[in-house]
C-alpha cells in the first residue's frame, strides 16, 4: 500500500476512535501533501511523501526549541506529539555505523578531497538516506571529514 493511502486509512481510523490530537496532526500532514501536489502538479510518490514528513518534521524541532526557550511547556507538548505522529510513517532509522559506511562510500565515489565537493557528496546521500537519517546531522559528518 502506498505510503499516502496508509495516511488516508490512519486518519479514517483517528475519526472512528475519536482521537482528535492524533487526527489533527494527521490533517496537518494530509494539507502538506495536497499542497505539495498542487503546488508542483503531480502526484506525490512514497520518497516524495517522506520528504514531505521529514521537512515537517524539521519544523517541529525548530518550533520545540523556540517554545522551550519562551518557556511554553504546553506548545512543546503538542509539537512533541505531531513529532511522534509523523514519525510512525518513517522508515527504520539508520545507527550511527550505517551513517557512516554511507557517507565513506559517497565520498569515495564522489572523489571528494575538500569541503567545495560537499555539495557533490550531499547530492549523492540524500536520494539513499532521506527519511532514514537526519540529514542535518549528516551534513555535519560530511563536513567534518572533508575538512579534517
Amino acid at each position: 500500500m502506498p505510503l499516502k493511502d496508509q495516511i488516508v486509512e490512519d486518519m479514517k481510523a483517528a475519526m472512528r476512535a475519536r482521537e482528535a490530537a492524533r487526527l489533527s496532526a494527521i490533517r496537518l500532514l494530509l494539507a502538506a501533501l495536497k499542497q505539495k501536489e498542487i503546488d508542483e502538479r503531480i502526484e506525490l510518490s512514497d520518497p516524495d511523501v517522506l520528504g514531505v514528513i521529514d521537512k515537517m518534521l524539521k519544523q517541529r524541532r525548530e518550533s520545540i526549541a523556540q517554545y522551550a526557550s519562551a518557556g511554553r511547556k504546553d506548545l512543546v507538548e503538542g509539537e512533541k506529539f505531531e513529532m511522534q505522529v509523523l514519525s510512525t510513517y518513517l522508515p527504520q532509522q539508520l545507527g550511527e555505523a550505517e551513517i557512516a559506511q554511507a557517507v565513506s562510500a559517497a565520498l569515495a565515489e564522489a572523489g571528494a578531497v575538500g569541503v567545495k565537493d560537499m555539495g557533490k557528496v550531499m547530492a549523492l546521500l540524500k536520494p539513499r538516506l532521506a527519511g532514514r537519517a537526519d540529514m542535518a546531522k549528516v551534513s555535519a559528518r560530511v563536513r567534518s571529514k572533508l575538512s579534517a
